[in-house]
């Protein structure tokens, strides 16, 4: 019997990269969207169902696992991983949702996972090597892959296999290499045991290969017209594969048996039931069950359905190969049957250009879409075995070579520049000319659903959105999660000791806005990897050597690093006992304060997330006036300026700029930073910045740290004299010519602010006020928050 749907489980919002199936009644499902899912039925008669949600990372979540039950587990571990690096591992059944343990020690993406039956993990990661840990604790590393571990399997409790973007497979002795296979053209992604035989694999290169271990090819299975993402084994023996061009593939004796296509871009991940039945998990978000049993199958209206859904899919003329019109055939060319299974014939139905499949199982060919033309490039692109959305060549040099500069579309542009001055030894004067060729050639279609919310290109935080439905109750989390930084849309929400609100009518609803906005993303992993990098650049010569970190500063320097590596990648993780002390900041700030300017902008990137995740060790008057001093001095802030600047002071100004912002914060017991000496200090020197010398990411900081200064107004006693130089400094940013759309809005919530606290304590001309609202209403009338905003502060000033 031919496999045909027979379930369709809908509850990830984003692609599903990793699926598990160890029972005929569970499945486990990985998703993009963050989450993991467990899908239970009681019987073989009754549908899955989504049994429970699980918060399995802060970032894509890529791969997933099932470890048997124990007695603590009495239904098993689900273990997943993904980008933020953390391996979590779930008891399934358990009423709480939060991992029972977190694994620590890759430093990149994990793409992943496998495990035994008593419980010994094996993971892979983008960081070139696999792990495997024995009792939820690391056990030992295998390192000799030169590029990512895409594919790991778990043959027993002390050996391994683990296939590598560097297109090799190899076979490993607890952390010893026993064997390495050779044959793939590309990266291989994915292994799966073979009872008796060996094992299979599959790679970018559109094979699949079936080795024994003692080194020897049996099989190449030739069918797949794209990359190929997964595998897995029957219990009969037989090979099931997915990839990019759509399709689960059933392979019986070295041939294929059966292709079943998909309503969707990718096949990212396929696994098999204990009963026969195939799961696999696509970049439409849905998990699908299919099953020989004609008992099992979905009902004829749903196998309808599905079929015309895969009819009705649009395929890039890339996918199935380069299309000239005329050249087609009509209809009646599918009165002859085809050769073998899946294979595809494209007829000219009008002006429509159809692509039909061969199916052995019903003697006939069946439509699986239209071609139209590719624009851009559907697939993902690897360089040095990660994937990206784009590898551009840039040319740096006439006469040299280009360089490859890799970038994801999710991804914060100021960071991938950061990585490809780095890897490529170039000035970080070259950091905006950088950033901009990627805003200007990554624009254009966008990959994956579209975003739900603004999200800044340099920093990943979300802008404000404060309209009546988005913001939620007090202490509610934000509904909007970005999927590759975590970062929150920004709604308002109420203080923890708000101050007694002003008598305003019922319209009021977006202002006050109470929580400060703080630049807390990072790749944390880069930015030591620079340090050191950087280090031993001055080590190396003799006249800065002097300038290079002694052992203690570096151990100091590698602990704060370990610090924010936790806190960026759960929070919740970072209990307020395990915060720096003065003297890690201190050991950031000598350091800071004895690099070159030209060299100093990694530091105070540091000292932004020090703000950021460790407030209280800024706490004190005399800690957040030396903190205040030492990046200000370090930047080179005092204006006026000299224009143009020097790329790196550019870059050095804004992180500066960013890390006094994040001073500002309000935690969750209540206590308030950013009042203190510094603060009148600070708005001394911001008024006399002018602002048309800053760039659009300088000034959305710049706003920034106006905007929270009126969050800190609202719950803390702030002098009113503080308060009128903030207000001041608001009312030029909103008379500003040059002023982005991103800071007007902040500056005009900030203004809100001020006006509905402290109203009657401030000196303003309210004509002045209500010209310079009216000037950028008229400026972004296109946005409605503008217009919401700016009525809202029409009513408190009337």
């Amino acid at each position: 019997m031919p496999y045909k749907l027979a379930a369709t489980l809908a509850g990830h919002s984003s692609d599903v990269r990793g699926v598990a199936s160890p029972s005929s009644g569970l499945v486990l499902s990985a998703s993009r969207d963050t989450t993991a899912i467990a899908w239970t039925r009681p019987d073989s008669s009754s549908p899955f169902a989504q049994s429970v949600t699980y918060p399995a990372g802060t970032r894509y979540v890529n791969a997933i696992t099932y470890i048997p039950e124990s007695q603590d587990a009495p239904h098993g571990y689900l273990v997943a991983g993904g980008q933020d690096t953390i391996i979590n591992v779930f008891i399934i059944g358990s009423d709480k949702v939060e991992p029972a343990f977190s694994l620590l020690g890759h430093k990149e993406n994990v793409c992943a996972l496998d495990a035994t039956a008593s419980g010994t993990i094996i993971s892979g990661s983008w960081d070139k090597t696999a792990r495997v840990w024995s009792g939820f604790a690391p056990e030992f590393e295998l390192r000799g892959h030169t590029q990512a571990v895409w594919a790991v399997v778990a043959i027993n409790d002390t050996e391994f296999l683990t296939g590598s973007a560097d297109r090799t497979v190899k076979l490993w002795h607890t952390h010893k290499e026993v064997r390495t296979f050779s044959g793939h053209k590309d990266a291989v992604r994915s292994l799966a045991l073979i009872p008796d035989i060996g094992f299979v694999s599959c790679s970018n290169d559109s094979d699949i290969r079936v080795w024994t271990m003692a080194g020897d090819t049996i099989h190449i299975l030739s069918g797949h017209t794209s990359f190929v993402y997964t595998l897995a084994v029957l219990p009969s023996g037989e090979i099931v594969s997915g990839g990019e061009d759509r399709t689960v593939r059933v392979w019986k004796d070295g041939e294929c048996s059966q292709t079943i296509v998909h309503p969707a871009i990718s096949v990212w991940a396929v696994s098999a039931m204990p009963n026969g039945d195939i799961v696999s998990g696509c970049s439409d978000g849905v998990v699908r069950v299919f099953s020989q049993s004609e008992e099992r199958w979905a009902s004829a209206e749903e196998l309808k359905t599905y079929d015309a859904s895969v009819a009705s899919q649009a395929l890039p003329s890339q996918q199935v190969g380069d299309v000239k019109k005329s050249d087609l055939p009509g209809a009646d060319a599918l009165a002859q049957s085809g050769k073998k299974e899946g294979e595809v014939k494209m007829i000219r139905n009008g002006d429509i250009v159809e692509a039909h499949q061969w199916s052995n199982a019903s003697s006939s060919w069946q439509k699986i879409g239209e071609v139209v033309d590719a624009i851009g490039s559907g697939r993902k692109q690897l360089y040095q075995g990660k994937e990206y959305d784009f590898v551009f060549d840039v040319d740096v040099k006439e006469g040299a070579p280009p360089l490859k500069l890799p970038y994801n579309a999710t991804e914060n542009p100021y960071q991938a520049a950061q990585r490809f001055l780095a890897a490529n030894d170039l000035p970080a004067e070259y950091l905006d000319q950088v950033v901009q060729f990627i805003e200007k050639n990554a624009a254009g279609p966008q990959l994956g659903p579209a975003p739900t919310g603004y999200v800044d290109p340099y920093t990943g935080a979300s802008r404000y959105v404060s309209s009546p439905s988005s913001v939620p109750a007090a202490g509610a989390p934000s509904s909007f999660v970005d999927p590759f930084t975590g970062g929150s849309s920004y709604t308002s929400a109420p203080a923890s000791n708000p101050p007694p609100p002003a008598k305003l009518p019922p319209k009021i609803s977006i202002i006050p806005v109470r929580i400060p906005l703080a630049f807390k993303q990072a790749n944390v992993g880069a930015m030591r990897a620079r340090f050191d990098q950087l280090n031993d650049v001055l080590s190396a010569h003799p006249t800065t050597v002097q300038l290079a970190m002694a052992p203690s500063e570096k151990k100091g320097l590698h602990r704060t690093f370990d610090f924010l590596a936790t806190a960026t990648a759960r929070p919740s993780l970072s209990p307020a006992a395990k915060q720096l002390t003065w003297n890690d900041v201190d050991n950031t700030l000598q350091i800071m304060a004895r690099w070159p300017p030209s060299q100093r902008f990694p530091v105070i990137d540091l000292a932004r997330l020090i703000a950021a995740h460790s407030p209280a060790v800024l706490a004190t008057p005399t800690a957040s006036s030396t903190f205040y001093e030492a990046i200000m001095a370090a930047s080179e802030f005092t204006p006026p300026w000299s224009t143009p600047l020097p790329k790196y002071r550019e870059t050095n100004i804004l992180l500066c700029l960013r890390a006094l912002a994040n001073m500002f914060q309000i935690a969750a017991n209540g206590t308030v930073t950013g009042v203190g000496p510094w603060t009148q200090k600070l708005y001394g020197q911001l008024s006399r910045v002018t602002l048309s010398s800053l760039n659009n990411t300088q000034l959305a900081a710049y706003t920034t740290i106006l905007l929270n200064g009126s969050c800190i107004a609202m719950a803390s006693n702030v002098e009113p004299h503080i308060r009128q130089l903030q207000l001041d400094l608001i009312l030029n940013i909103l008379g500003c010519n040059t002023a982005d759309s991103e800071s007007l809005y902040r500056a005009l919530v900030g203004l809100g602010n001020f006006l509905y606290v402290g109203k009657s304590e401030l000196e303003y001309d309210p004509e002045q006020v209500n010209n310079l609202v009216n000037a950028v209403l008229e400026k972004e009338r296109s946005e409605e928050r503008f217009q919401n905003v700016v009525a809202e502060i029409r009513v408190i000033l009337a």
